[in-house]
């Protein structure tokens, strides 16, 4: 276990790599999926919002982040026409099958099932995202999932009490961000073909 100043550590990291997608979303060369990113921030935000009335430490940290910058993320995919992605009738699935998650925790109210209603709703949220960094990775920007993946190991890493309204998203965050950084960055599908 590590010092919880860590976590700024990786706040910082993170905000590196989200200011980078940014940059090049508004000049065009990243073309982030609106749904996905509206869905991160939302989910994230609900993550965060049930991990404070729990209790949860500096860790709550990480959520906030990763709900904080996709929102960014979104807004600034509308100051570009290049940097918009078009939405597909698999996105707009995803995104419906998302909201329902979102409206199962609303419906519970209850703090780690709503954790896990938005670790369902943001994989949900992600799949759009998975296949385009699969299919066109020179569509993404690898530096605020690589980023991601190093603040969520942080994050881990400051744990004390392991329960699960401390290390799920987290532990959730870490994969998502090693799956779409090993994408993005070995281009499978050209691995696949060869």
């Amino acid at each position: 276990m590590i010092s919880e100043n860590f976590i700024y550590f990786g706040v910082f990291l993170n905000s590196i790599g989200s200011v980078v997608y940014i940059t090049d979303t508004i000049k065009g060369t990243t073309q982030p999926n609106r749904v996905t990113y509206f869905l991160w921030a939302l989910s994230a935000m609900i993550a965060f919002a049930s991990q404070v009335s729990q209790g949860v430490g500096t860790q709550v940290l990480l959520s906030f982040i990763v709900g904080f910058w996709p929102l960014l993320v979104l807004i600034s995919s509308f100051l570009n026409k290049k940097s918009y992605w078009k939405i597909t009738k698999f996105d707009i699935v995803c995104g419906v099958f998302s909201l329902f998650g979102l409206i199962l925790w609303i419906v519970t109210k209850v703090g780690n099932l709503a954790i896990v209603f938005a670790i369902l709703a943001d994989t949900l949220a992600s799949f759009p995202t998975i296949k385009k960094s699969f299919t066109n990775p020179e569509s993404e920007t690898i530096w605020p999932y690589f980023f991601g993946a190093i603040f969520a190991g942080l994050v881990i890493l400051t744990i004390k009490n392991w329960n699960f309204e401390t290390y799920g998203y987290p532990v959730y965050i870490l994969t998502m961000n090693i799956i779409l950084t090993t994408l993005i960055k070995f281009d499978l599908k050209k691995l696949l073909k060869k």
